[in-house]
């Protein structure tokens, strides 16, 4: 069963997102630990909440892996990935695992 991996980082008032760095270092860093076990990789940048409303997310960064094994693999590469993400944001990630449905 497909597996995806979503890394989603909460828009607020006081938090801060280089969008520069995330796409020309940390993405490149993803690949460079995780991308051996990762199927696809889509990014996505927050630009509303809908009409006339700001993002409640600066970015949400969705991978997707063949099944279980390759996420635990992934999950286990990801330490300078995850040690990486104070260099573009003050915000907490949250992270949602899910199975890949349609």
């Amino acid at each position: 069963m497909a597996l995806s991996l979503q890394v989603i980082y909460p828009n607020s008032n006081d938090s801060t997102f280089d969008m520069d760095y995330y796409q020309n270092t940390h993405m490149p860093l993803v690949g460079e630990h995780m991308g051996a076990h990762i199927q696809t990789v889509l990014v996505t940048q927050g630009l509303a909440g809908g009409p006339d409303l700001p993002p409640g997310y600066h970015a949400v960064a969705t991978m997707t892996f063949a099944g279980q094994a390759e996420l635990d693999a992934a999950l286990a590469a990801a330490g300078p990935v995850i040690d990486d993400i104070a260099n573009f944001t003050n915000a907490a990630p949250d992270m949602l695992i899910g199975q890949v449905i349609s």
